[in-house]
């Protein structure tokens, strides 16, 4: 037999030894986007969930997709120096946190190395050697949003299980503010007494500076609206719309994403309730907001004029919708900022910002690996990436948001 031929004979029996149930020692090299370890075995990309960089494992293989195994860790053989004992009694089942075995520390260090990956790896941009990333205030206890599962027929009322829609019955989550775990209790409360909403699948809750809003209520007080203050500017919304879940960041977040920009017209894409659309109203000119939930956008509107700024206009559409409607009727847009959700920004979106050419856009990202794809179709067309920067909004988790500013 040839050399070659022995080679192939060997590698298709070292694929044949990583079949879906089966256990093998590795190690982990680092942290990826999306959360996994990476490890390499047998010619094959290990990716386990829930792991340390530099832990040694033995892992078992839950599914292939051709030379890539997904594995969960059955044993940990030698722990990382990043790795912590997971203070909730939920990780691992429940789909939430999937950072909590890591240090604060290594988080930060992970999140920093994906957003640098994705940078590289999907928009083809070397990022600078010094990428900054603000930590958060507290590390628990700092959501102020919640979406809750409720299984009537089990009673069970927490969170989805990983990689499921079976629902975890938690009693206490530790990293929720406090006014969410007493409505946490309090619903579980209801829920043992079989007065909760009848058809409800699902409660989602948000605080503000004066209570707790639920949806749907179970009382009336809980169908009202909540006001936040931040960097002096008062936002009303409620369960119903979006608001960013770490309140703590929100004000060093709004300072990255405007910096000292002013001028005539600026535009505003996704605008939730308005967090950015009120401190642009005060610098520039004219604003021209784009909001695709009707229930947000009235908020914005409410919020714009409780506080008394009447040269911003919010448009109730989904932004890429909103592109195809415009008829080049828009003057010289100085300053573009845009929070999309996770998936990004639509195509039609980013072909419309291409048209506009901007001269400055500020990005303010949830997911780097959709930042980086959008970042790769502005910088081909002739936007160039002035800085990046981190803030991490979710600690526990492999999520951090970002703010990437371009110019023209």
């Amino acid at each position: 037999m040839s050399k070659q031929g022995s080679a192939h004979q060997g590698a298709t029996r070292d694929q044949e030894r990583v079949a879906v149930g089966e256990t093998l020692e590795v190690e982990i090299e680092r942290i990826l986007p999306g959360g996994a370890g990476l490890a390499h075995a047998c010619g094959h990309t290990i990716l386990v969930a829930l792991a340390a960089p530099g832990d040694r494992l033995r892992v078992r293989i839950e599914r292939r997709r051709g030379s890539v195994a997904f594995a969960s860790i059955t044993q940990i053989l030698k722990p990382s120096v990043a790795r912590v004992e997971p203070p909730c009694p939920y990780f691992g089942r429940c789909g939430g946190c999937d950072f909590q075995q890591l240090t604060y520390e290594a988080q930060l260090a992970a999140k920093v190395e994906i957003i640098r990956d994705c940078l590289r790896r999907i928009a083809r941009i070397e990022p600078s050697e010094h990428l900054p990333i603000t930590p958060a205030p507290a590390a628990w206890r700092y959501r102020s949003r919640a979406r809750w599962q409720y299984d009537p027929n089990r009673g069970r009322l927490g969170y989805y299980e990983l990689a499921s829609h079976r629902v975890v019955d938690v009693v206490e989550c530790p990293v929720i503010v406090p006014a969410l775990q007493e409505k946490l209790t309090a619903l579980r409360a209801g829920m043992q007494a079989h007065t909760l909403p009848e058809n409800a699948d699902e409660f989602q809750a948000v605080t503000g500076d004066d209570g707790v809003s639920l949806a749907p209520p179970t009382s009336e007080d809980e169908a009202s609206e909540r006001a936040r203050v931040i960097g002096g500017e008062h936002y009303r919304f409620d369960a119903d719309c979006f608001f960013q879940i770490n309140h703590q960041l929100l004000e060093p977040l709004i300072r990255e994403a405007i910096r000292d920009e002013h001028g005539e017209m600026a535009l505003d894409l996704y605008c939730g309730v308005g967090l950015f659309t009120l401190p642009l109203a005060r610098r520039f000119t004219r604003v021209v907001a784009v909001e695709g939930s009707p229930t947000s956008a009235e908020f914005a509107r409410r919020n714009l004029a409780a506080a008394r700024l009447t040269n911003a206009r919010i448009q109730t559409a989904h932004v890429g919708e909103w592109f195809s409607r415009q008829d080049n009727s828009l003057p010289p847009i100085d300053f573009l900022l845009l929070d999309p959700p996770r998936a990004g920004a639509e195509p039609e979106a980013i072909n419309g910002i291409l048209s506009l050419r901007p001269r400055r856009i500020s990005y303010v990202s949830c997911d780097p690996a959709t930042l980086a794809r959008d970042l790769r179709s502005l910088t081909t067309h002739g936007y160039r990436l002035d800085s990046v920067a981190a803030f991490d909004l979710f600690p526990q988790t492999h999520h951090v948001e970002t703010i990437a500013r371009l110019t023209c």
